[in-house]
């Protein structure tokens, strides 16, 4: 029998926070005392029951590497989005915990040197996943290779670790990247994303709808690569990546594929999100979204702030992969800090004139959810946060958090049944659908 922390909370708590609007927080995923209950109070307890009889899956964590020391890890409550005890008091059962390395702005980046230091920084990333799971917090999460360990974790009540890559580049040139592909398999990558913010050797990045593109969609080396992920296992992820170069995915993958933390274009015109075309082209694979808590993926600037925006970036030569966002988060390659406070200065100016969108709340995320139902079915759409990575949105700002998510797809009226495919049914089913088709292929060599 698997247990989610529970807190005893006041009813007279809960029913003044209702009266004044507010969501849930990690400290309110409580049962109250037995009492004549609302019509609202209801409906909490049932997403509660729901909540903690699912398996709840956030597709895409981001990871600090200084957070797998004894001094310092995810077994602390840290400041962090994600730690172990937010996951057990918001009621979150699994992530994938992601091995990311940015885009190099070096010179040399694409020589041997530059491969070389980004392939260091992702085995450091493995080892330290692996870290949390094998020595520091071996009692509390468990890291799964596959759905049958995604299952088997669960039912022990421990929390589940999953590794997904964000940005192939490391994999490195003609030389490696196509026999890494079994050596991040083996390391225990289940998906992977071709390109992040900037073209790489493989892929056109979605950011060449400001900078032009590299290889109008795959690099042919990048082709080599989706197949060596789809004869071991590694789902391809379609989120970062180009339109064209998703298309072109489609073409040749002999397993479907994912977006681990992308929304929707129709309701948040930016080049992060998925067009109507594109969603439709994920259901004929079988695919499935994850739709994600950023809030600006999930409401858009205004076309005067764009504008404004754009104009600054301009002036300050801000190469095109480079988002306003990276700008506020800390240093930038290729800018010096003098540059980038005086690049802040502006970026002040322009919040002043053109004050960005109210920040997205979990309504919004949900809307971005319906919509993907509507368009292609409830069973090709999932959840993610891009916690530490610039997710997080009101009512869904922290792993601890997560419950919310759950309330207002009850509201909504989504079934149990529903819920538990949104939240992990139809990403564990193209896994599994990965699984055989990669187990197909290594029987036919």
């Amino acid at each position: 029998m698997r247990l989610k922390k529970r807190h005893q909370l006041p009813i007279a708590l809960i029913i003044s926070a209702l009266c004044a609007g507010a969501v849930f927080t990690s400290s309110s995923y409580a049962t109250p005392p037995a009492a004549k209950v609302s019509a609202e109070q209801a409906l909490i307890e049932k997403a509660k029951g729901i909540h903690k009889r699912v398996l709840t899956l956030d597709t895409h964590a981001d990871i600090d590497i200084n957070n797998f020391a004894f001094s310092r890890n995810y077994s602390q409550d840290l400041e962090n989005q994600v730690t172990l005890p937010k996951m057990i008091s918001g009621g979150l059962d699994a992530a994938f915990f992601i091995v990311y390395t940015g885009q190099s702005t070096e010179a040399d980046a694409f020589e041997p040197a530059g491969y070389k230091r980004a392939y260091d920084s992702a085995i450091n990333m493995f080892e330290g996943i692996h870290r949390m799971t094998t020595v520091l917090a071996p009692n509390q999460i468990e890291f799964a290779r596959s759905v049958a360990d995604v299952k088997r974790i669960y039912a022990k009540g421990k929390k589940v670790a999953l590794i997904g890559v964000e940005n192939a580049y490391p994999l490195g040139d003609e030389k490696f990247a196509v026999k890494r592909v079994k050596q991040f398999y083996d390391r225990g990558a289940r998906y992977m994303s071709l390109a992040h913010q900037g073209h790489s050797q493989l892929s056109d990045s979605n950011t060449g709808e400001a900078i032009g593109w590299k290889w109008n969609g795959l690099s042919p080396l990048g082709k080599e690569v989706i197949a060596e992920m789809n004869k071991w296992g590694i789902m391809v992820d379609v989120s970062h990546p180009s339109k064209e170069s998703m298309m072109q995915t489609l073409a040749i993958t002999k397993a479907p594929i994912i977006a681990s933390h992308s929304s929707v274009r129709a309701l948040c015109d930016v080049s992060r999100n998925m067009d109507d075309e594109q969603l439709l082209a994920l259901k004929a694979n079988n695919g499935v979204i994850q739709i994600v808590g950023f809030s600006s993926y999930l409401k858009t600037d205004s076309a005067e702030r764009r504008a404004a925006l754009k104009q600054v970036l301009s002036e300050f030569n801000v190469p095109g992969n480079v988002s306003v966002v990276g700008i506020r988060r800390g240093p930038v390659g290729g800018i010096s800090e003098e540059q980038r406070e005086a690049l802040l200065k502006r970026l002040s100016e322009v919040d002043a004139k053109f004050p960005p969108p109210t920040r997205a709340n979990v309504q919004d995320l949900v809307n971005h959810i319906d919509y993907a139902v509507k368009k292609i079915g409830l069973d090709h759409v999932g959840i993610s946060s891009d916690f530490d990575g610039g997710g997080g949105i009101d009512g869904w700002n922290h792993a601890g958090e997560t419950f919310n998510v759950t309330l207002e797809l009850v509201r909504r009226g989504y079934t149990e049944e529903q819920i538990g495919k949104l939240w992990s049914g139809n990403l564990l089913r193209v896994m599994a659908d990965v699984e055989k088709v990669a187990k197909d292929l290594q029987a036919k060599k």
